[in-house]
């Protein structure tokens, strides 16, 4: 069989079991979901042997600290998936909803019912427990997913797909819900791209080079995760212990992902007292500082920044920054390199902080708050399925409700139009 038929009847089999999930009952879906999360747990030793085969692959390839970081399947982020697996078994089923109602001068009744979107094809790269998270959250909406993740994680993605599968037949749900493509060939990705008739949206997530190969590639709407520009600005009136930590979270806690902060901007008032302090702390934990001339001037061992680290998403320890004149001038930066990702603004006015939530266009803005809180699980969703930097349909970390469609459900006595 052909690349090109195995995923065509991988395809005809999730849209065969989309339509037997669609009206699947809550209690049933939310059965299969705390099953995957038991067999999550009893299943890690093979899990995280499966895991070896692509962390030895990785290390051979050369892959940086921060991507093997992402591969990797160690108790702790097993845990993690499972109880994810727990958190969307008990959050409410947004299938069937109806979010609002209106009766009509001739009296029929109109409403918007939530549905599911139906079949969705994800692409992504080395994070194994994306293959969950999007397994949990598409199987709770009622839609069927075909997953093509990077060659990297491989054997720990079709070991995640066994055990998935066995839980939805326990359940009585079909196992084609959830399946992973079983092959490194790049043209399962092509192929995947032209199913327009079976696949009803295209979910990419990872790298800036991944997106935009699928946008340009695709027969069917893509919902765009492009890259994380994260962007803190420290404004004159911050609590400079505040802003400290803010930053170091931001930039540190993991610094491979796409909410990690990758510039920060400092106010002109506050840099001189602020800037040497947090730049310290930020060396100290291994992070190389890439600055404008006002901040090499302030941080001597900082590097000269050149243009092209501005719009540079660096998922690693290094950390563009630049000195502003105020905070019209950050909002112009973030404005021309930002990617609509997550951007923070520490600050103790409040009017300045309602013009940034108002001023700043990205998916997240915060106040006072670390850009690692861009994130389903962190915001209340649960989980997520990739956060959408494109404003059609969704904008942000998409969880249940950003799963679904609305349609029109109209109920009359008999109404004809005139």
């Amino acid at each position: 069989m052909s690349v090109e038929q195995l995923v065509h009847e991988m395809c005809l089999a999730a849209r065969q079991a989309a339509r037997q999930l669609a009206t699947a009952p809550s209690g049933q879906k939310n059965q299969a979901l705390r099953a995957m999360a038991a067999a999550l747990r009893q299943e890690a030793p093979g899990l995280k042997e499966a895991n070896a085969q692509d962390l030895e692959g990785a290390r051979q390839a050369g892959l940086s600290a921060a991507m093997i970081d992402r591969l990797t399947l160690s108790d702790a982020v097993i845990e993690s998936m499972a109880a994810g697996l727990e958190e969307v078994a008990a959050l409410p089923d947004p299938v069937g909803e109806i979010t609002s109602m209106w009766r009509r001068p001739n009296g029929l009744l109109v409403g918007r019912q939530r549905i599911p979107l139906g079949v969705i094809g994800f692409i992504y790269e080395s994070r194994p427990n994306v293959t969950v998270d999007a397994a949990g959250l598409c199987l709770k909406s009622g839609n069927a997913v075909v997953l093509k993740g990077g060659k990297e994680a491989l054997e720990s993605n079709l070991a995640l797909a066994r055990v998935v599968a066995q839980a939805l037949e326990a359940a009585g749900l079909p196992p084609a819900a959830v399946q992973v493509i079983p092959t490194t060939d790049r043209a399962a990705t092509s192929a995947l791209l032209k199913e327009d008739e079976l696949v009803d949206v295209i979910i990419p997530r990872g790298g800036e080079g991944l997106i935009r190969f699928v946008a340009e590639n695709s027969a069917i709407p893509v919902l765009k995760h492009y890259k994380g520009v994260c962007h803190v600005f420290v404004d004159a009136s911050a609590d400079q212990d505040m802003a400290l930590e803010i930053c170091l979270n931001a930039k540190c806690q993991r610094p491979g992902v796409c909410n990690a902060m990758e510039t920060l901007l400092v106010h002109q008032d506050l840099a001189p007292q602020f800037l040497p302090r947090v730049a310290q702390a930020l060396m100290e934990k291994g992070v190389e500082i890439r600055g404008c001339p006002q901040t090499c001037r302030l941080v001597p061992q900082a590097k000269p920044a050149v243009e092209e680290d501005w719009p540079a998403e660096f998922l690693d320890l290094i950390l563009a920054v630049k000195v502003v004149e105020g905070m019209d001038q950050a909002l112009d930066h973030i404005d021309r390199y930002g990617s609509r990702h997550t951007e923070a603004i520490v600050t103790s006015d409040y009017t300045r902080a309602k013009h940034f939530l108002d001023r700043v266009d990205s998916s997240v803005v915060l106040v006072n708050a670390s850009t690692r809180f861009n994130d389903g699980g962190q915001l209340g969703l649960g989980a997520e399925i990739g956060i959408n930097t494109s404003k059609l349909h969704a904008f942000g970390p998409m969880g249940l409700a950003e799963l679904t469609s609305q349609k029109f459900v109209v109920q009359g006595e008999g109404q004809v139009r005139s």
